[in-house]
């Protein structure tokens, strides 16, 4: 049984349509990415599986049943616009949504002391909100999302505003997360942090799915290119789309650049090179990343710089 699963949803606001027919489902222990530019329906999933907002049609499962209170102690949710108490320290900020979560006081101070420990805030423990940098209190905010050690955990932009060494702090988490068997769910537009972490991922563009699936994938959508230093005339090898030449160094050679059709492998025409003698000095496959696929599925417009 899928941890989430959505069938078919959809959400209106007036004549604005936020969320259009998506369909898919997260299991235990993977990585699932959401991406899309802003406006694309990230958040407002999200805040409908948390029974934040309630969707115009379609259906949500959590761990095989409607959303609702009774699965809350389950998911831990780190919002895109960040909000904490400025007068509370924090561990009391992450005892407090411990208690809501669920956890007695005792457990919840623990895990909290555990949690400010791993991000290296132990000795601000005590320190009030206020008086904290902006990534102390993101560090603080999501340890309030931990604290549970949740079955579900969603994370709403969850790299927005972070320096590089906190970023890889939130990426350890993530896949510590996941190898304890929790489903993670997160949203970006950021490319990088997708492509490191996912084993799948959702395209979204003006709240429709353009793409599901793996990384490999996803790339597969585009044509492979390779570039190759050959005597032979490498345009009629098998799966060639396109195919370009210019003289080499050496006059008995050329350079090659070749692109293939969406989805075929390259690693056959070096099979079939091999097989038939066909000499090469050069051979580089250039694989597309997930920034030219997004470019290509979703438009330029919608990507982060």
């Amino acid at each position: 049984m899928p941890v989430l699963e959505i069938r078919h949803l959809v959400k209106r606001f007036d004549q604005l349509l936020a969320v259009d027919d998506q369909s898919f489902s997260v299991e235990a222990g993977e990585i699932f990415g959401f991406l899309g530019g802003n406006g694309a329906g990230k958040t407002t999933t999200l805040r409908m599986v948390l029974d934040i907002l309630r969707p115009t049609s379609g259906e949500i499962a959590l761990f095989g049943d409607a959303p609702s209170r009774r699965v809350a102690s389950r998911i831990g949710f780190l919002p895109e616009e960040r909000g904490l108490y400025s007068g509370m320290s924090a561990i009391e900020t992450i005892v407090y949504f411990g208690r809501l979560k669920g956890l007695d006081e005792g457990l919840a101070r623990r895990r909290g002391l555990e949690l400010l420990e791993r991000f290296e805030l132990a000795e601000r423990a005590k320190s009030k909100i206020a008086d904290m940098s902006k990534g102390m209190a993101q560090k603080v905010q999501l340890a309030t999302a931990l604290v549970n050690e949740p079955d579900l955990l969603m994370l709403d932009e969850p790299f927005s505003g972070l320096d590089p060494v906190n970023q890889g702090l939130l990426e350890e988490e993530i896949l510590s997360a996941s190898r304890r068997g929790a489903a993670v769910i997160f949203s970006t537009h950021v490319m990088q942090h997708a492509e490191r972490l996912c084993d799948r991922l959702l395209l979204l563009r003006k709240g429709r799915k353009r793409f599901e699936g793996t990384i490999d994938e996803a790339r597969a959508q585009l044509p492979a290119r390779l570039s190759a230093v050959a005597k032979a005339d490498l345009s009629g090898l098998p799966g060639v789309s396109e195919a370009t030449s210019t003289p080499a160094a050496d006059p008995e050679w050329r350079e090659w650049s070749l692109q293939f059709a969406p989805g075929f492998d390259p690693a056959q025409v070096l099979e079939h090179c091999s097989a038939n003698g066909i000499a090469l000095r050069r051979w580089d496959h250039h694989q597309a990343s997930l920034h030219d696929v997004f470019v290509q599925l979703v438009g330029p417009e919608e990507i982060k710089p």
